[in-house]
């Protein structure tokens, strides 16, 4: 019956025959474009410190396009309600398409910045628009389940995406990811046309004040609660996915065992997160929350008096744990806590958390090194995440399946 019920969101029957769901197509989709994703975060850092050779600066660099991002955000509210997100999603996949390929061909650091640039401002779009896709082809008492089902094809990618780019990037180069990239890009935005996957969800009333709306949007009590406990996951994949490969590079090692590392990370993710999804639908998120922010504290913690460079990339694999709590939760809390009218408006700039978290968890720790050891890296971000743990408390008692 368990597994009856878990499939039941992939698959329904039509006519007498099996065809997959809306979610079940969309996840797919998402998928395609998390490998992408995956392979040019794997070997980001990589690159960008070949032209800079400065943890600092590669740091610092990311932060100012982080800093683009959170404006974008805002900036978009007005496209993003009149507009079909069906739409826009499809002509950002084109867009990052086209930029990946420029990326391949491109040898001079100026032109990639006004690149990055450029794909930092499209990504804001991706991202709004996915989720709330997703948002209205779902039940509410269904929500956390699909986001459940949503990042667990994400997080598959995300666990053989950096595999393959160590083994191209040390093979090939890091040009050629750029390559490999485009093309899965490309495979999404062809299955989404194939698929006809559409919607018409559009807003009447436009909200194109960009400075009434981020006063607005930081009104709420409870959307600041949640924009916190959603940037926290954010906050926690910088140290992941940018300071570690720059970590595991610091320590001899080779592009190779990035890959190994960031294949890893996700195997917690693919084996709990849908479970954690659905324990959140019946039994609410504040608990989810406080454990899943407890654990990657003290896994932080412990890393930073570890002195072997293994049994910290292991501490930190299974921090994973704690993240797959709170991956797809923070996400379905702030649909359930936002009114349907505000979901439009508030959803983009809701996602400068990831932009903000991220300029955060790239900034300060850029400086940090500065003055001090690398590993006081870790002594910053497990701080972080214990306050986050003592922020869980505030979150409100939601359980969407009795809606």
């Amino acid at each position: 019956m368990r597994l009856r019920f878990e499939m039941s969101i992939i698959l329904r029957k039509h006519h007498g025959e099996l065809e997959m769901t809306k979610i079940a197509k969309l996840s797919t989709i998402g998928l395609l474009v998390a490998l992408a994703t995956s392979f040019v975060t794997t070997i980001w850092a990589v690159y960008l410190d070949s032209f800079l050779n400065s943890v600092a600066l590669v740091g610092l660099i990311s932060a100012l396009l982080t800093l683009v991002g959170i404006i974008s955000y805002f900036f978009f509210i007005p496209l993003v309600e009149r507009t079909s997100k069906s739409k826009i999603f499809y002509y950002t996949l084109f867009l990052f398409g086209i930029t990946y390929i420029l990326f391949a061909i491109n040898k001079n650091f100026y032109i990639f910045v006004i690149l990055a640039f450029f794909m930092t401002l499209i990504y804001a779009l991706r991202i709004t628009s996915f989720g709330i896709i997703i948002k209205d082809f779902s039940k509410n008492s269904k929500l956390s389940k699909n986001e459940g089902l949503r990042f667990t094809f994400i997080n598959f990618a995300w666990i053989i995406g950096p595999l393959i780019a160590g083994f191209v990037s040390n093979q090939y180069g890091i040009n050629m990811i750029f390559v490999i990239s485009a093309v899965f890009i490309f495979l999404a935005l062809i299955l989404g046309k194939f698929m006809d996957l559409k919607d018409h969800h559009t807003q009447k009333k436009i909200d194109r004040n960009l400075i009434k709306n981020f006063f607005a949007f930081f009104k709420d009590k409870n959307r600041i609660i949640t924009y916190i406990l959603g940037g926290g996951v954010s906050f926690w994949w910088v140290l992941i996915y940018l300071y570690t490969p720059l970590f595991i590079i610091r320590n001899n090692l080779s592009n190779l065992w990035v890959g190994y590392f960031l294949f890893a990370i996700p195997i917690p993710l693919i084996l709990f997160e849908y479970k954690f999804a659905n324990i959140a639908g019946r039994k609410g998120f504040r608990k989810l929350f406080k454990l899943g922010y407890l654990i990657p504290a003290i896994a932080a913690l412990i890393c930073f008096f570890t002195p072997n460079v293994y049994s910290v990339l292991g501490i930190l694999i299974f921090a994973s744990v704690g993240l797959a709590m709170l991956e797809p939760t923070t996400e379905a809390y702030f649909f359930d806590v936002s009114k349907k009218r505000d979901q439009q408006r508030f959803y983009g700039p809701y996602n400068t958390r990831i932009e903000l978290a991220g300029l955060i968890g790239k900034f300060i720790p850029s400086l940090l090194v500065i003055f001090l050891p690398f590993k006081s890296i870790f002594l910053f971000f497990s701080a972080v995440m214990f306050m986050l743990f003592l922020v869980s408390f505030k979150a409100k008692k939601i359980v969407e399946r009795r809606k």
